[in-house]
């Protein structure tokens, strides 16, 4: 059941984006928000934090203001616009294998660290960090591919959206028009 309605809300995605009278803004919008809101959702309802559900809401606000000013930014060809649609998901992926990789939520013993280190698994949410705490205070460092790959997507992600950032503040108009229908992303 799941695999269909993954396969349904993806083929509305590629319906959303084929459609050429829909402006490019609320492709962006449509596409972005649904992730974002169960985040939102999930830090507020589930796990109490309403301050952090309220600053990723923010920080989405800022995300889209600055992702529909790179897309709408003339100089960048295609495919640099399009790139933070995936780098933005595999920084993502990146942080959430990092922040894992010590498995505390096993059972003492069977974690990682106790498993092959002989320490305590310690994760930090940011910057991403896992590693093995010992008793002597030396650490064996757990993830550290992940952590490569996390910064160099977050790193391209930033500049891209500060490119984008920068467009909107230079030129206001260009933001408005990724929300007029008929507008393509190349103007």
């Amino acid at each position: 059941m799941i695999g269909l309605l993954v396969l349904l809300a993806c083929a509305v995605a590629l319906y959303l984006l084929a459609h050429p009278r829909i402006a490019p803004g609320v492709k962006v919008l449509v596409l972005t928000a649904p992730p974002v809101a169960g985040v939102v959702w999930l830090l507020d309802a589930v796990a109490g934090e309403t301050s952090a559900a309220v600053a990723v809401a923010a920080a989405f606000g800022v995300v889209l203001i600055a992702l529909s000013g790179l897309l709408g930014h003339p100089r960048l060809p295609l495919w640099t616009k399009m790139s933070v649609f995936v780098t933005v998901p595999v920084a993502a992926v990146a942080w959430l294998l990092v922040v894992t990789a010590d498995d505390t939520i096993k059972d003492p013993g069977e974690d990682p660290c106790s498993l092959y280190y002989g320490g305590v698994g310690v994760s930090k949410a940011f910057p991403p960090q896992a590693y093995c705490l010992h008793e002597g205070g030396s650490t064996d460092n757990l993830a550290s591919g992940a952590q490569f790959v996390f910064w160099v997507c977050f790193v391209s992600s930033l500049l891209l959206l500060g490119a984008g950032l920068w467009e909107v503040v230079r030129d206001p108009r260009a933001f408005v028009r990724q929300f007029r229908r008929g507008t393509s992303l190349s103007e």
